[in-house]
């Protein structure tokens, strides 16, 4: 079985927030709390320049990255990075256990803005 290697070392530090149990409702809509402190991880980040999206005929480039890190079964879609500036990333869709081995998880994000 081939050794999957990552495009690029793990040195970027991020912040992670799990979402508590708990919910708030925010003008009739149920928003998620974050837990207060984040753990420290260390990942590759990428940016391709964003992601270009037309929306009611606009062209609207979404700020997007691809993270590589170490696995830990914490991280899922519904946390959010934030990265030593103080952005914020959701990560969108549900983040890859590279081969199923634990090592290695890869996924994409996008950031937060506009009134969060």
């Amino acid at each position: 079985m081939a050794n999957y290697r990552p495009s690029a070392p793990f040195t970027v530090p991020m912040f992670l927030f799990a979402p508590t149990t708990e919910t708030e409702i925010v003008k009739g809509v149920p928003k998620k709390i974050y837990s207060e402190s984040g753990d420290l991880i260390y990942c590759s980040f990428r940016t391709f320049g964003g992601t270009e999206n037309k929306s009611n005929g606009v062209l609207v480039v979404e700020d997007t990255a691809v993270i590589e890190t170490w696995y830990r079964p914490d991280i899922k879609s519904d946390c959010i990075l934030k990265n030593e500036n103080g952005d914020q990333y959701e990560i969108l869709g549900t983040p890859e256990n590279i081969n199923m081995r634990n090592q290695i998880m890869k996924f994409k994000i996008r950031k937060i803005s506009g009134g969060v």
